[in-house]
């Protein structure tokens, strides 16, 4: 195996009788390297906006949700809440209570969801650190606020500024109303001052208003009940222990989900374009070893005549194959090292110096590409790279070294 590792070391780095052979080796180099760099990139850009977005997410939405598995509503009187939280690593349950509502300010209509909340549980979500507009407030002297996705905003042009404040109308079908042409009887009505707008994610911010829990139990004539239960955990708290403890304790009835089951959906999304990415990156790096097989091809033709020296001198086919296997996989180990190195250092410059900007005009939350660096993505674009530049290596020399081996096949 030394012999062999020498004799290939030697091949790579020495000068060939042709020079091309060199420049097509150190094209071969080049190429794994750049394919690797890319594909740590573009994994590591992938792995910054699932952690950007999983951290939006967890501005808004519980660490553990609980809701009704038939139902809309429920009676916070037959949940144990109390034994809920007991639980171990739990630290908050809020009660909410959330559905569609229509707005209406000034000469304006849009169709929202309305979440209300009690102040005690918003201060457990983390939501008053993504204001952007205003104030956090749903009460203040007994006088009910809401506060707006930037995206409710812009729809209805609503301002927070408390000089020029219009009341926001808010709309919901009465639950036991019959059809008429008198929409009065059909829809109960309220009004409620804007106080801030939140901005997250798209979805939320087109989508939700924040308002007090009194105010939609009043709106929806919903006293004592709740839609949802929510769950704030306790740091490094076990997720899928007290998901399990709680499903135990309400039974079939209710439905229990931890954050990624919220919105599973859209995780599964983000995941399988990270695979497809991948893959697309994975095949082009076959592409490119190529080069390999080319370069492999023709230094056996230039060292035909070492070959036949090293068979005069007692060496075997097996090694003779060893030494040009050696050199194929010496040049991918060279292309996947110097690739790494080349990813981890633009990722680190990215994350250091944000030099690469998001083309938002300020309206997004961050103004650089997000990165996240994780060692699985190293440890599995090394293994592919070496395993592509095996199979590159391999064809030559199985099928090639025949005609220079008294045209016995290498086995």
């Amino acid at each position: 195996m030394r012999f062999a590792l020498f004799i290939a070391r030697r091949y790579l780095f020495s000068r060939k009788s042709t020079n091309v052979i060199n420049v097509i080796s150190g094209i071969s180099v080049i190429g794994v390297a750049t394919v690797t760099a890319a594909l740590i990139v573009v994994l590591s850009v992938m792995n910054g906006f699932n952690g950007l977005l999983s951290n939006l997410f967890s501005s808004f939405d519980p660490d553990i949700k609980i809701t009704l598995a038939e139902g809309k509503s429920f009676s916070v009187d037959s949940v144990p809440i109390n034994t809920i939280k007991s639980v171990e690593g739990v630290e908050f349950v809020g009660e909410v209570i959330e559905d569609n509502a229509v707005l209406s300010y000034q000469k304006k209509q849009y169709v929202a969801t309305l979440k209300g909340m009690s102040a005690e549980y918003a201060s457990h979500t983390g939501i008053d650190s993504m204001i952007v507009d205003g104030e956090f407030i749903l009460e203040k002297n007994d006088i009910p606020f809401a506060v707006l996705g930037i995206g409710v905003r812009h729809h209805l042009g609503i301002t927070v500024d408390p000089r020029y404040q219009i009341f926001l109308n808010v709309y919901v079908p009465k639950r036991t109303a019959k059809a008429s042409n008198d929409l009065t009887t059909m829809y109960s009505e309220k009004k409620i001052q804007p106080s801030g707008v939140f901005s997250i994610q798209q979805d939320f911010d087109t989508r939700y208003v924040i308002v007090p829990i009194s105010f939609m139990r009043d709106l929806l004539n919903y006293e004592g009940r709740a839609t949802s239960l929510e769950i704030k955990l306790k740091p490094n708290a076990d997720e899928r222990k007290i998901k399990s403890d709680i499903q135990k304790i309400l039974g079939t009835k209710f439905i229990v989900k931890d954050r990624y089951q919220q919105h599973e959906f859209i995780y599964k999304i983000m995941q399988s374009e990270k695979l497809v990415i991948f893959l697309i990156l994975s095949f082009i790096l076959m592409i490119a070893s190529f080069n390999i097989l080319g370069s492999l091809t023709m230094l056996i033709i230039d060292k035909k005549q070492d070959i036949l020296i090293l068979r005069s001198l007692g060496a075997s086919n097996k090694l003779i194959k060893k030494i040009f296997l050696l050199e194929g996989w010496m040049i991918s180990l060279l292309g996947a090292i110097l690739g790494l190195i080349i990813g981890a250092a633009i990722c680190w410059v990215q994350i250091t110096f944000e030099v690469v900007e998001l083309q938002s005009g300020g309206s997004f939350i961050i103004n650089a590409y997000p990165v996240t660096m994780e060692w699985f993505d190293f440890l599995l674009v090394f293994a592919v790279v070496i395993a592509i530049g095996f199979l590159a290596a391999w064809y030559p020399v199985r099928y090639l070294n025949k005609k220079y081996m008294n045209n016995e096949e290498i086995r």
